[in-house]
C-alpha cells in the first residue's frame, strides 16, 4: 500500500517512498502525514456522523493499490480519506492516516503543472477554488485539466465569543477589510480596535475571501502577523490575541465546523443568516462557493483517477461526501 499523495519534493528525493517502503513492511499500514499547509497533522475533532443518505455501505471498485496519489485542499482532508475507504474498502481510520495534502493552490499545482512528470506523481486532487495566479499558470501550460464542482461550502468569520456583534453585512465586512471601518462600536460592538486577520495569498480561503467577499474592491495590506500561513493558526490567533475580544478572521465552513473547532470562538451570521450546511445547501447564506474534483484531461477511460472522478457524480458518490459531512453537489 502506498500514501494517498507523495509531495513533489518526495519524488524528486524519494525520501517519501523510502520511508513509507519502510512503514508498511514493518506494520502493513499507510503512515501518517502531515499537511504542508494546515496547523493540525489531522483533523481535531472525530469524523462526523453518517447522514441518512449515506447508510448504504459503497461497493468498492478499486483495489487499495490501485488508489491514485491524491492532493488536495487542507479542509479536504476528511473527504478524501472517506472516498478511499469506500472506493477501495479500506477501513476509514486507515484511510485518514495515509491522507496528507499541500496548500490549494499546490495541489493544483502538482496536478495541472506537474503530473505527468513522474510514475507516482499526483492523478487526482480534491480541492477548493485554485488562486487567479494559479489559474494563469494553468492556462499557459494549456488548461491540462478536466475539473468538476462536486460540493458546496462557505466562507465564513470568526470572531471571539466576548464578542457581542452577532452578524455584519457583507459591506460592513468589505469596509472593515478595506480599512474604512476600525472600530467595532462602529457596527454595535464594543469601543475596541479591529484586528482583521487575513491568509497569505496561495491559500484556498483567502482565494474565496477575494472572489466572494472583497472582489475588485479595495483590500488593506495584512502584516506578517496577521496573515498566517495555516488554517489552523489563524483559528489560534483570533482565540489567542492579547486575551481579547477584537479579532475577526476567515476560513471555510467545513474546516472550522467540524476540523478546527476552538473553545472561546463562535461564528458570525452575514446578512442575518448565520452559516450551516442547511443554509449552504441552500444558498440563503451570502457567501457559498463549490470545491472541486481534477484529473487530467488525458486520463484514460479506465485508469483509476478517471473511475474516481466519474463515481463521485453517482449516488454512491455523492452519499460519501453527505457522510463525510459536506453539501453535495446535486
Amino acid at each position: 500500500m502506498r500514501t494517498v499523495k507523495i509531495s513533489r519534493r518526495a519524488f524528486l528525493t524519494g525520501l517519501g517512498l523510502a520511508s513509507t517502503a519502510a512503514l508498511l513492511s514493518a506494520c502493513n499500514t499507510v503512515p501518517a502525514s502531515s499537511d504542508s499547509g494546515a496547523a493540525p497533522s489531522q483533523p481535531d475533532s472525530e469524523a462526523p456522523a453518517s447522514s441518512a443518505a449515506s447508510e448504504m455501505p459503497a461497493q468498492p471498485i478499486l483495489s487499495v493499490d490501485e488508489f491514485p496519489i491524491t492532493d488536495g485542499s487542507t479542509a479536504c482532508i476528511p473527504l478524501i480519506a472517506q472516498i478511499m475507504a469506500d472506493t477501495t474498502g479500506l477501513d476509514l481510520e486507515t484511510a485518514r492516516s495515509a491522507v496528507t495534502t499541500n496548500t490549494t493552490a499546490q495541489a493544483w499545482r502538482n496536478l495541472g503543472l506537474y503530473g505527468n512528470n513522474y510514475g507516482d506523481s499526483v492523478k487526482l486532487i480534491i480541492a477548493y477554488e485554485a488562486p487567479e495566479s494559479v489559474k494563469e499558470e494553468l492556462k499557459a501550460d494549456g488548461d491540462p485539466l478536466e475539473q468538476k464542482a462536486i460540493g458546496r461550502d462557505a466562507l465564513v468569520f470568526i470572531v471571539n465569543e466576548d464578542n457581542p456583534v452577532q452578524s455584519l453585512t457583507l459591506q460592513q465586512l468589505k469596509d472593515i477589510y478595506a480599512g474604512t471601518i476600525t472600530n467595532w462600536k462602529d457596527v454595535g460592538g464594543k469601543d475596541q480596535e479591529i484586528i482583521a486577520f487575513q491568509r497569505r495569498a496561495d491559500s484556498g480561503s483567502q482565494t474565496l475571501f477575494q472572489k466572494l467577499l472583497i472582489q475588485d474592491g479595495p483590500l488593506m495590506e495584512a502584516p506578517t502577523e496577521l496573515a498566517p500561513t495555516a488554517m489552523g493558526e489563524l483559528v489560534d490567533s483570533i482565540a489567542e490575541y492579547n486575551n481579547s475580544a477584537n479579532a475577526i478572521g476567515f476560513s471555510v465552513y467545513y474546516y472550522i465546523d467540524q476540523m478546527y473547532s476552538k473553545p472561546g470562538l463562535r461564528l458570525l451570521a452575514v446578512d442575518g443568516v448565520t452559516p450551516s450546511n442547511e443554509t449552504i445547501a441552500d444558498q440563503s447564506y451570502p457567501l457559498c462557493n463549490e470545491f472541486y474534483a481534477a484529473i487530467l484531461q488525458d486520463s484514460a477511460a479506465d485508469s483509476p483517477e478517471r473511475r474516481i472522478y466519474e463515481w463521485l457524480s453517482t449516488d454512491a458518490g455523492r452519499s460519501c461526501i453527505e457522510h463525510s459531512g459536506y453539501v453535495a453537489v446535486q
